[in-house]
């Protein structure tokens, strides 16, 4: 059974408001510190506003027993109606009030209650302490707006929330905002400094990297080009000699040639060469691009000055049977 569905069950057995009511008898001062500064005619009405929610509560009527108990501690702050009050609360589902009014329903001992009922609100004091925490919000910059869970708080704040997550943000013109996003957990307490630090101190000009390896990913493309260019000088070379033999070796008979092997060689040389500058070609091309394309990444940019950065890049030359590139992985 919930902790709600245990206090209508209370309520409903043993008429525990009703037995409250008595409680608040119109005894001397001196005896009840409670009722000091409280003149007998306010106590009279809240007594009777004090009844009038206690047919509420024990008909179930949760928010009109809430509703009177208000106006009833308006003119009277009785142990006995903020008990009540608490029962109630229950009901609804509000643990910080519900938290806050047993505090002060056993501010003064177990005199105003009776012991059963003192020992019940310390009991359900416990039970609720599970659903509640503290939080203590401090912003020292003058004119920020602070707010917890998007409502306005001073910017020292210290009071009771529901356990669970939390958000809190202050904010300033000209002033980076700070948000804070905690889980709180029940009966725990713990404070937030909520520092706000001026926008055009918080920027900063960074590169991805450091600032050679668009270059030397750049020259290794020129270089591989450059290679790819020395083959293919060489391949034409070997294609040229190759022509020359056949043109010396033709049968003016029949205008044929059966080429020997040193021709032959030069040939599949000549292929081999022409092979590998296509592959150094796409090789080179590929990092040049990736290079242009890095140094334009890797230029001077903004920003925060509490934001770190990480990078990294791969490059990974390939060559099959296909043909030739590169795979280029970059992560930041």
């Amino acid at each position: 059974m919930t902790l709600a569905g245990r206090v209508t069950t209370m309520i409903r057995l043993t008429c525990l408001s009703l037995a409250l009511g008595a409680s608040l008898g119109l005894a001397q001062e001196a005896e009840r510190p409670w009722a000091k500064g409280v003149p007998p005619a306010k106590q009279k009405e809240a007594l009777e506003i004090f009844r009038q929610g206690n047919s509420a509560l024990k008909e179930s009527q949760w928010r009109i027993a809430a509703d009177r108990y208000r106006a009833a501690l308006a003119l009277w702050d009785h142990p006995a109606i903020n008990y009540n009050l608490a029962l109630a609360l229950l009901q609804l589902d509000q643990p910080i009030e519900t938290y806050e009014r047993l505090v002060a329903a056993l501010r003064f001992g177990a005199a105003p209650l009776d012991s059963d009922k003192f020992e019940q609100a310390q009991r359900y004091k416990a039970l609720v302490e599970k659903q509640v925490a503290t939080v203590e919000i401090v912003c020292d910059v003058d004119g920020a707006v602070v707010k917890l869970n998007g409502s306005v708080i001073p910017n020292r704040y210290k009071g009771l929330v529901r356990a669970g997550p939390i958000t809190v943000t202050a904010t300033k013109e000209g002033f980076l905002t700070n948000e804070q996003s905690p889980t709180l957990y029940g009966g725990e307490s713990k404070k937030l400094e909520l520092t706000l630090v001026p926008a055009e101190q918080a920027v900063e000009y960074r590169r991805l990297f450091a600032a050679w390896i668009p270059w030397a990913v750049l020259g290794a493309g020129v270089a591989l080009a450059g290679g790819g260019v020395g083959l293919h000088l060489s391949a034409r070379n070997q294609f040229a000699a190759y022509d020359r033999g056949i043109e010396g070796c033709t049968d003016p008979t029949t205008g044929g040639c059966v080429p020997s092997l040193d021709l032959a060689a030069q040939a599949a040389q000549g292929r081999s060469q022409q092979g590998g500058a296509m592959a150094l070609y796409g090789i080179g091309g590929a990092a040049i691009v990736t290079g242009a394309v890095l140094l334009y990444v890797n230029r001077l940019q903004p920003y925060r000055a509490d934001v770190k950065v990480e990078s990294a890049f791969h490059l990974l030359p390939t060559v099959g049977r296909d043909g030739a590139g590169a795979t280029f992985f970059f992560a930041f």
